[in-house]
């Protein structure tokens, strides 16, 4: 077993601890602010949020590197608030690699083992099982300095695995890396959890990380958590629309709107273009009775159709991206910039007329592509 439950954890920055870390923003108070979270055994869990949201704030309060000002944190149901890192029977995998650049990738791995005066021959075992895992046996004699950015990724892993934690936490692991490390080293992440009997709590800012790595994903803003979801169910039905606009890229849409109530279906409206929503949606809202009212709509990009003719909406080109299988426009729509994704299909004529500057374009959405926000930001679906 190797769970994980925070209740009510909160984090509130002293004067000294600011002090202390020129990390900390001169502003930071309230850091994180009631979490509650359970995390089940095995479990693959990614806390994302962007800069300042609290998440890597939360991480470093299970690792024990930062205290807690409220709550209580249980690892297998055993209170640990103040129980030392060491003790926790957890590794973390840093953003920076923290390697030794000193000792042979052999002995940073085989570092945790040494500390436990585990025997030699163990040691040795255990590193080159690890080493076979993380396809790293090659560099075992080489120092980190002869090592590129992923191999050095892979050894950080490799010493915080060897000892088989209950917990494995990682901070931005990958950041430091370039886009096609990152998208080598994530489906290495990928494979490692089948392979290690472990529970990952994973830190990012990148949605897109999150979305492919987590079983599900804890978004967070200002300290506090938006959703818990798995990463579908957070992009097919966002909480909020911070929620909303954070998950998915580009991001969705938004238009100011009015939501109409006729029986038990709903409108939505956005200037002259009057659309009903999906019988599912309006099922929903009419079980909560939600009344006809002022909202902000919410549609993404790869949802919205370029019409031609009718009521839809108009717009005018301001750019266009070529992006091989289709075309990202950003249409300029009264104050707003709105983006469509335009499959190319093959057939890079057809929509050749979509790539010029200043052109006009009238664009629309299906009642089953519209999520439905109140004033105050919440999904009314929700």
């Amino acid at each position: 077993m190797a769970t994980v439950e925070l209740k009510h954890i909160s984090k509130v920055f002293s004067n000294a601890e600011k002090k202390a870390n020129k990390n900390i923003p001169a502003e930071a108070t309230h850091a994180v602010s009631d979490f509650n979270l359970k995390i089940a055994d095995k479990e693959f869990v990614v806390l994302v949020g962007p800069s300042g949201c609290g998440k890597s704030t939360t991480l470093r309060m299970i690792a024990g590197l930062e205290e807690i000002t409220d709550g209580e944190l249980y690892i297998d149901d055993v209170q640990v608030n103040d129980m030392e890192p060491k003790d926790r029977d957890i590794a973390m995998v840093f953003q920076n690699y923290a390697l030794y650049p000193h000792m042979t990738v052999f002995d940073n791995i085989a570092f945790p083992l040494k500390l436990r005066k585990t025997p030699k021959e163990e040691i040795k075992k255990r590193v080159e099982e690890v080493a076979q895992i993380l396809d790293i046996t090659e560099y075992l004699k080489r120092k980190p300095k002869k090592l590129s950015g992923g191999q050095r990724q892979r050894v950080a892993i490799g010493r915080a695995i060897v000892r088989e934690p209950k917990v494995l936490l990682m901070d931005e692991p990958l950041s430091n890396l370039d886009a096609k490390l990152r998208n080598q080293m994530r489906a290495e992440i990928i494979a490692l959890r089948d392979k290690i009997n472990t529970t990952f709590v994973y830190v990012t800012h990148d949605q897109t990380e999150a979305m492919t790595l987590g079983d599900r994903i804890v978004i967070m803003k200002d300290g506090f958590i938006q959703q818990v979801a798995s990463p579908q169910d957070a992009f097919d039905h966002p909480a909020n629309i911070f929620v909303a606009g954070f998950i998915g890229a580009p991001a969705m849409n938004f238009f100011p709107a009015k939501l109409e109530r006729v029986g038990d279906e709903y409108y939505v409206q956005v200037e002259k273009l009057r659309v009903k929503l999906a019988d599912e949606k309006c099922a929903k809202l009419a079980a909560k009775n939600v009344a006809s009212q002022d909202i902000t709509l919410g549609v993404r990009p790869s949802h919205i159709r370029v019409d031609q003719g009718g009521d839809e909406l108009q717009g005018t080109i301001e750019v266009s991206e070529m992006m091989g299988t289709e075309v990202h426009l950003h249409v300029k729509h009264n104050d707003n910039v709105v983006v469509i994704i335009v499959p190319v299909a093959g057939s890079y004529e057809k929509y050749s007329k979509y790539l010029k500057h200043d052109q006009k374009v009238g664009f629309s959405f299906d009642g089953e592509a519209c999520h439905v926000f109140d004033a105050e930001g919440k999904n009314l679906e929700a």
